[in-house]
């Protein structure tokens, strides 16, 4: 809708194709998810380890091409290993027994 008197130069970019910048950006959910994840380790690893996976890769912009920040990628891959381990641990300790000698 260029026409009319609205030139474009002052809004260069569609109504349709701008977003919201009242939320967190790329690399406060990377740094987010990295201490999510170190977190995760220590309490609570089967619920901080998906949420540092998720921050991990909204941070990267939801697709592997492009560049990467190495908060994001350790966020990814420590919730990752966070998640595996916390699953691990609940079905060996749902096994025979209570897990005490």
């Amino acid at each position: 809708m260029a026409s009319f008197g609205h030139g474009t130069r002052r809004h260069p970019r569609t109504r349709g194709r701008t977003w919201s910048r009242s939320g967190p950006d790329r690399a406060t959910l990377g740094m987010i998810g990295a201490i999510c994840a170190v977190a995760g380790f220590l309490v609570l690893g089967i619920v901080l380890g998906p949420v540092a996976m998720v921050c991990g890769w909204l941070a990267m912009g939801r697709s592997w091409a492009g560049s990467r920040s190495a908060p994001a990628l350790v966020a990814l891959v420590l919730g990752a290993i966070d998640t595996l381990l916390a699953v691990i641990w609940l079905a060996g300790a749902g096994g025979m027994g209570t897990g005490m000698l």
